[in-house]
């Protein structure tokens, strides 16, 4: 993720140059193109990682009702009914 967003940045900073120096239009076309992928990238990314964080909550949580489910004692039957 982290190599991700350098990379960005790094894109950035080439289209600031563009944008001062003028290196051309082909430099541009490739530019926007490679920013558009890296962007759509990091999206599918995050996700990926929304999705598996909301996994390992559910897995945490089912493992903390069965562990009250197996600490809680029975009701004894002796007792009486009201």
């Amino acid at each position: 993720m982290l190599s991700w967003c350098i990379i960005l940045f790094g894109l950035g900073v080439l289209a600031f140059l563009d944008t001062i120096f003028n290196y051309g239009e082909i430099f541009r076309r490739i530019n926007s193109v490679v920013f558009m992928l890296i962007s759509l990238g990091l999206l599918v990314r995050l996700s990926m990682m929304t999705k598996t964080k909301e996994k390992e909550r559910l897995q945490e949580r089912n493992a903390q009702l069965e562990e009250q489910a197996t600490t809680k004692r029975p009701v004894e039957a002796s007792q009486p009914v009201a």
